[in-house]
């Protein structure tokens, strides 16, 4: 395959990590791409660790405008077919590029490939890594609502279907990546899989956007669970296992909006108990101990019951390391 591939990473303060994010992007096997590095105006010395690829890559610098700005930015200086954005904290695989856009060659009509990733913790000493999770479910509309189509490093884009849902928004706080998907998933662009787990996402920071304000992260997850079963209603394709995927993902919510707000919590439960009176918990996604107690006792019983065997297991895991 001899598509150009744009390989895009927009920075933010990010000195400890860039060096190597850009190393990655410059070490992938596949010939025909460039990397192009947009510093959002970072106070540390990242612009300074950029500045040393010299001609290497292209890059430019500007005030802290944000994210998905920055993203927009990558967009318009980027001159190949498809586009791998990459964070400026996380790394690829050598040949995490390649084996996607070969994949191009036999699903000609794709717009997303996507495929699972390398989870990579860091707790300021040591390095841990293990495979993301892989689900089986194909169908990206449940996978949206499950919120679990990937992190923005795992996909390659098709620079022409971001172009045409009119680029990154940049009003949208968190869950950017996930309001991409839901207005591609709207404007019909087709979403592949590719099993190849070849970029690394870090888990280090409790300051990432996602981490930072909960409330907001579970706001905006709620709104775009919202427009995806009004979408699928409003043409027809609500069928059951999407009805029961958005339950289930406003159930998800609920258990960890219940740690700090109890009403706003139990606000969504009636809310899925008004969308679908017969909707029952899946057994995946909670034990049957937990399944039994919500349908005898309710929520909130529930949760004090799992709250409870929390702070247990962590009391015990204390005195078990104490001794």
């Amino acid at each position: 395959m001899n598509c150009k591939v744009s390989i895009l990473i927009p920075c933010y303060n990010a000195e400890q990590w860039i060096a190597e994010t850009i190393e990655s992007a410059l070490n992938q096997t596949y010939p025909h791409k460039e990397v192009i590095v947009v510093d959002d105006g970072s106070t540390d010395s990242s612009l300074e660790i950029i500045k040393t690829f010299s001609d290497r890559i292209l890059w430019e610098t500007g005030s802290n405008r944000g994210g998905n700005i920055a993203r927009n930015r990558l967009l318009e200086l980027s001159t190949g077919e498809w586009l791998q954005y990459l964070d400026a904290d996380d790394y690829l695989l050598p040949n995490k590029v390649e084996n996607q856009a070969n994949f191009i060659s036999t699903v000609p009509d794709a717009d997303i490939i996507w495929s699972p990733g390398i989870l990579e913790y860091y707790d300021g000493n040591t390095f841990r890594r293990e495979p993301g999770p892989v689900y089986q479910q194909r169908d990206p509309w449940i996978l949206l609502a499950r919120w679990h189509l990937p992190q923005t490093g795992r996909v390659l884009w098709r620079k022409k279907a971001i172009l045409d849902v009119g680029g990154w928004n940049v009003k949208q706080p968190c869950c950017q990546e996930h309001e991409l998907y839901l207005r591609l998933l709207m404007a019909g662009k087709h979403f592949v899989y590719l099993e190849d787990p070849s970029s690394v996402y870090r888990l280090w920071s409790g300051s990432t956007v996602s981490r930072k304000n909960k409330s907001a992260t579970y706001k905006y997850r709620l709104e775009i669970i919202e427009k995806i079963e009004h979408y699928l209603e409003l043409v027809g394709e609500l069928n059951q296992s999407r009805k029961d995927a958005i339950n289930q993902s406003r159930f998800d919510c609920a258990r960890m909006i219940w740690l700090f707000n109890r009403d706003w919590a139990n606000d969504i439960i009636a809310t899925i108990r008004c969308k679908d009176p017969a909707f029952t918990l899946s057994g995946k996604a909670v034990p049957l101990n937990y399944r039994l107690i919500y349908s005898f006792l309710g929520f909130n019983s529930a949760e004090n019951i799992a709250n409870l065997k929390r702070k247990l297991f962590v009391l015990f895991n204390y005195f078990w390391l104490s001794q």
